[in-house]
């Protein structure tokens, strides 16, 4: 079958600032996309992929009506729900025969809702898609329903069917590599300006879950019932191999969006061992959680061409990392900082405001806290309750939430405290924007770090943010029109409440 996987337009200022979008805005490759790509190309199927970062809507829908697909998947995340109604709704009217259907983190989370909420389309993909989207596509090349196949809901006449779920893929080095040669011109798959060393980028998961249970955070698998404490983790060899792949491509810096690279400490370990064994010449980022990291690890990173680490840095207050049920404290953050510091690795840290009973003072506690830790470089977000998250569920012990899906992109305060308001929460992220990135100190070290022109292109960019965030009062505030119609917040179950999420 021809076959359609879509990710609808959208513009960088409908998530960032305007102003500030410059010093933000990430192109990562969708890796979840390339996982489905790659598994419908194994069985046979044409495959195209059209990607709204890059193109218009009228674009994706002249190039799609070229492409004449008999299926086609569109992605979704919670802010770009509205999106992919629209998208839906416009490849119908192109040919109504095309079968749609939903995939993404947001109609994993909401699962049969979805269909429910858009009339458009056909079918939603309800968890991990590498052997329900085949099976999918054998159903209906044969003409079969879709009776039974797990992980699917669907329509049969004007019934919708929710199938049992599919378990959780356990033996990762079964599924086929992501099909990068979907993407086109791999060069334009940029992440935000000082966040990588060379190019192209290409981003890679060694595993897949996470045994923690913050209360902001969506793991399919709640129950931890798949897998080792809800982890499941590729082989060694396997991430080898992709990764010589990747350089066969071109690539040359690879960023790895594992959960926490060092969840399993001597599997960690072992791979930059075995990385460096092999000389393979590439740089890299990784995300790993303070208390999972030391100095011996982050050498061994470091050694293996590791140029940078991400690690959650979210409050200041320890009683508020306690709430999000962080199993982190502050002297672990210190102690992990300063170890990647020592051993040469830039440190990059985001921290949240809008948490379940912070105040401002305990913001301002945050961002001076922050400003002690002096990481390399500094996000500072809104909590963001995505739907499936416990945050969601029970977002009214709390707070209150948005109903409109736009928020839900760590930029918009979809979720307030009751301890707080809307306007504090803005007012922190500006704050403490302003304080990080205007220190003297801070500003002559980067210059100090200015070596190429990627270098300094990241430098003009934060420059302009900066400019923008001391000229403008509440920069961050949503300045647009009223909400895009949203069925499912008018549609609410109680569980589901008004808002929704994506990841």
């Amino acid at each position: 079958m021809r076959c359609a996987l879509i990710f609808p337009a959208w513009l960088p200022h409908e998530v960032f600032a305007h102003e500030t979008a410059g010093s933000q805005i990430n192109y990562w490759q969708p890796l979840g996309i390339l996982y489905v790509g790659a598994a419908m190309l194994r069985a046979g199927h044409e495959v195209r992929f059209f990607n709204g970062a890059f193109l218009t809507q009228e674009e994706i829908l002249r190039r799609v009506g070229e492409f004449d697909p008999h299926f086609a998947g569109i992605y979704s995340v919670t802010f770009g729900w509205h999106k992919a109604m629209q998208t839906a709704e416009a490849l119908k009217r192109l040919n109504q025969e095309i079968f749609t259907c939903a995939a993404g983190p947001y109609p994993i989370a909401m699962q049969a809702q979805c269909l429910h909420d858009c009339a458009h389309f056909d079918a939603a993909c309800t968890g991990e898609g590498e052997l329900t989207a085949p099976e999918m596509l054998e159903r209906l090349e044969s003409g079969r329903s879709l009776e039974g196949v797990l992980g699917v809901a669907f329509r049969r006449g004007a019934e919708i069917v929710r199938n049992p779920p599919r378990p959780l893929v356990e033996n990762l080095d079964s599924l086929p590599f992501p099909a990068r040669e979907l993407l086109g011109e791999t060069d334009k798959y940029l992440p935000p300006p000082a966040t990588y060393k060379r190019t192209p980028v290409t981003v890679m998961i060694t595993s897949r879950g996470c045994r923690r249970r913050c209360i902001f955070c969506f793991q399919i698998d709640k129950e931890r019932k798949s897998g080792l404490r809800g982890e499941r983790f590729r082989s060694i060899e396997n991430v080898l191999a992709e990764i010589e792949l990747c350089l066969q491509q071109g690539y040359r810096e690879i960023k790895f969006l594992d959960e926490s690279f060092s969840a399993d400490y001597d599997r960690a370990m072992q791979l930059c061992q075995a990385i460096r064994a092999r000389r393979l010449d590439f740089t890299w980022f990784a995300s790993a959680c303070v208390n999972m990291v030391d100095r011996p690890l982050l050498q061994a990173m470091k050694d293996a061409g590791c140029w940078a680490i991400l690690m959650g840095g979210e409050s200041g207050v320890q009683d508020n990392l306690n709430t999000l049920r962080k199993a982190e404290t502050l002297g672990q953050m210190r102690a992990a900082v300063r170890a990647a510091k020592e051993v040469g690795l830039t440190v990059s840290m985001p921290f949240v405001f809008g948490l379940p009973g912070e105040t401002f003072a305990d913001g301002l506690k945050t961002i001076e806290f922050a400003l002690e830790l002096d990481p390399d470089l500094a996000n500072f977000h809104c909590l963001t309750p995505f739907p499936g998250t416990y945050l969601h569920e029970n977002y009214a012990k709390y707070g209150t939430i948005s109903r409109d899906l736009r928020d839900y992109t760590y930029q918009g305060a979809a979720f307030v405290p009751h301890t707080m308001t809307r306007e504090q929460i803005h007012a922190l992220r500006q704050l403490a924007f302003r304080r990080f990135y205007s220190r003297p100190a801070f500003l002559l070290r980067q210059l100090l770090r200015l070596r190429n022109f990627n270098d300094l292109r990241a430098a003009v960019s934060g420059v302009r943010s900066l400019f923008w965030l001391w000229a403008r009062q509440g920069l961050f505030r949503r300045r647009r029109g009223p909400a895009a119609p949203d069925p499912a917040a008018a549609a609410a179950t109680p569980w589901r409440a008004p808002g929704s999420s994506a990841g």
